[in-house]
């Protein structure tokens, strides 16, 4: 098989309406535990881990997963995509001190796609339906799951039970994991959801519940019957209540006196450690991780994979990774990559990972006192481009098809309301679903993507969708619907100066500018907050912003060049305000030699703040402005 299966962009299928009546789904999961003598709240409480009950009209996830039990048939979703950190003109190390890394992957020949990736077609063998129905068809597609679970409880030598605990080994091996560890945490959230209870209407309209079991017990046992592997953990750096394992990015010399394909460091002492950098991986698990153990390409601490929620670390929390395109971001943060592509809508995530990522993040934050807070936690697309050469060039992952809102849920962070309508503060929060703005540029160039729902809003330059998107400058192009064009658009969970309302409108400041929102009282785009904003001293017309908080040149010792504290092509101009994230004291990182003897963490005295400037973060200098609280 080509190196292209190794990355499995999805291809659409064709729809079709799940809406045969208002509980027209749950009959279906009533129908197939019946049929194949499974718990309902099993097949429930699997299909909820799996998709949380959508349909995704009979699109594939990002791993060529379908319908509400996330049957795979990976085969249907083969082509070839640009590896992510080779795609573009982003520096992943983005350290000016370093000629720019631009790398190239190379990915093996060949490949065979792991059973966790085949699990449609054995559906098929075992319930006679044809391969088009379970991908389409959301009854024949919880019937086929059914089908798989009931397989697999005969496998294990157990009784086709109606007790619900007696199903862990095979809502275990319903994961796909071949490992006992990944198995044991995905047969744990299932039965956490089933301790828990769900119910909620699904993307096709349905209404779907699971009554709540809290005594559930567990017989654990099972696993010891399945034939599964054991992970080797022990090097990682992850909470018990997540699978991972040890998969090394190499730290090695190559060509003259290069090397890659991170840097050694001290962290949290020196730097510490203050962001975590959601990525996805526009690729597939086993390519992706072919990629980050070359020495020659880029790396990051984390990658999670889509199907069952795995975790494979590959750098050290102590050392740097080089997967932001910033390096005081890179210096200063820990990168998640997530199986998934940006500009394919309907490649939807599975809850498993967002769950799985969620345990990791809060682990992580709570470990190295990261706020759980869009500051802090930031997509790739929110790291600025350190200097003015490189904003273009910014990569502009995870994409407004990753749902923020559920994954701060998850995080135990939720999105809510702070203070009345004169907080001074907007916290953006559409509804995921309900919010489809259109978007182009996901298959070619222009075409319209698909309908689908989205954590971003869209920004013009007056109130009302006549007016002209804002532009933002850096980019020095007029604005677009592109899927990738960040120019106009404010994402789930990060918070802005209002600038002011007009009837469904709101105005916000936003890249020097005024831009403005449809946020209907009906149905509202985002919710009032407070807190604090920066705007510039009296007196000051402007105050430049600035893409990393590097230190003063009488910071540097004699053996370590001076960085250039050069501004990017923005400013606040007096009168506006723009959330404060973090004050923070100049700081560079120098890390350019194989030879770890030679790093130094050179501090400064000058003080920064970072501020949610545009759709992506940015740095004033605390002598340019005051703080102010957002109602004042």
């Amino acid at each position: 098989m080509a190196a292209a299966a190794l990355l499995f962009p999805l291809l659409g299928a064709a729809p079709s309406d799940a809406r045969n009546s208002e509980n027209g789904l749950q009959s279906a999961f009533a129908s197939a535990a019946a049929e194949y003598h499974v718990p309902q709240s099993v097949l429930l409480g699997v299909s909820y881990l799996q998709s949380r009950w959508d349909a995704h009209a009979g699109a594939p996830s990002v791993t060529g997963g379908y319908g509400p039990m996330h049957l795979t048939d990976a085969r249907t979703a083969l082509a070839d995509v640009p590896p992510h950190h080779g795609d573009g003109s982003e520096d992943a190390r983005g350290d000016s001190a370093r000629a720019p890394l631009l790398p190239e992957a190379k990915l093996p020949e060949t490949a065979e796609i792991p059973a966790r990736l085949r699990t449609l077609p054995r559906a098929a063998e075992l319930t006679g339906l044809r391969p088009e129905q379970l991908r389409t068809d959301p009854a024949a597609n919880v019937a086929g799951g059914a089908a798989l679970l009931a397989a697999a409880q005969k496998e294990l030598g157990a009784p086709l039970s109606s007790d619900p605990a007696d199903w862990y080994g095979a809502v275990a091996r319903f994961s796909g994991a071949d490992d006992t560890a990944t198995a044991t945490a995905y047969a744990n959230d299932v039965y956490d959801v089933l301790r828990t209870g769900q119910k909620r209407a699904t993307d096709a309209g349905q209404l779907v519940a699971l009554a709540a079991q809290p005594r559930l017990s567990l017989d654990t046992g099972q696993l010891r019957r399945a034939g599964l592997r054991t992970l080797d953990a022990t090097q990682t750096e992850c909470p018990p209540t997540v699978s991972c394992e040890w998969v090394p990015a190499p730290y090695e010399q190559f060509g003259e006196g290069d090397y890659g394909n991170h840097d050694l460091g001290n962290r949290p002492a020196s730097p510490d450690i203050d962001y975590i950098v959601i990525h996805d991986t526009e690729g597939a698990w086993e390519g992706v991780l072919t990629m980050v153990q070359d020495p020659t390409y880029v790396s990051w601490q984390y990658t999670l994979r889509s199907t069952d929620g795995h975790i494979a670390q590959h750098v050290k929390a102590k050392d740097i990774a080089w997967h932001a395109g910033n390096w005081y971001v890179n210096a200063k943060s820990i990168g998640l990559e997530h199986e998934g592509f940006l500009a394919r809508p309907d490649a939807w995530y599975t809850e498993a990972m967002y769950r799985s990522s969620a345990r990791l993040v809060t682990y992580l934050a709570k470990k190295y006192g990261i706020p759980l807070d869009r500051q802090h936690i930031l997509g790739h697309d929110n790291v600025p481009g350190p200097t003015t050469s490189t904003v273009s060039g910014m990569h502009t992952d995870p994409g407004p098809y990753w749902d923020w809102r559920h994954y701060f849920e998850l995080l135990g962070r939720p999105f809510e309301p702070t203070a009345g309508p004169n907080g001074g503060l907007v916290t953006i929060r559409p509804d995921y679903a309900a919010n489809r703005p259109r978007y182009t540029g996901c298959v070619s160039a222009g075409r319209p993507c698909a309908d689908h729902g989205s954590s971003a809003v869209r920004l013009y330059s007056g109130p009302g969708e006549s007016y002209p998107l804002i532009k933002d400058v850096g980019l020095g192009s007029t604005p677009t619907t592109g899927v990738n064009d960040l120019s106009s658009r404010v994402s789930t969970g990060q918070q802005y100066a209002v600038a002011g309302r007009d009837g469904d409108w709101t105005a916000i400041w936003y890249l020097g500018q005024k831009a403005w929102f449809k946020n209907p009282k009906t149905n509202p785009t985002a919710v009032d907050a407070t807190g604090l904003v920066v705007t510039p001293k009296d007196g000051v017309k402007s105050v430049p912003v600035y893409g990393r908080a590097y230190p003063e040149a009488s910071a540097y010792p004699t053996d370590v060049p001076a960085q250039a504290v050069s501004p990017l092509p923005y400013t606040v101009p007096a009168g506006q305000r723009y959330a404060v994230g973090d004050k923070l004291t100049g700081e560079y990182y120098y890390a350019v030699t194989f030879d770890g003897a030679s790093h130094r963490d050179v501090v400064g005295k000058d003080l920064y703040y970072e501020i949610q400037f545009g759709h992506r973060v940015g740095f004033v200098r605390a002598v340019d402005v005051r703080v102010v609280g957002s109602g004042s």
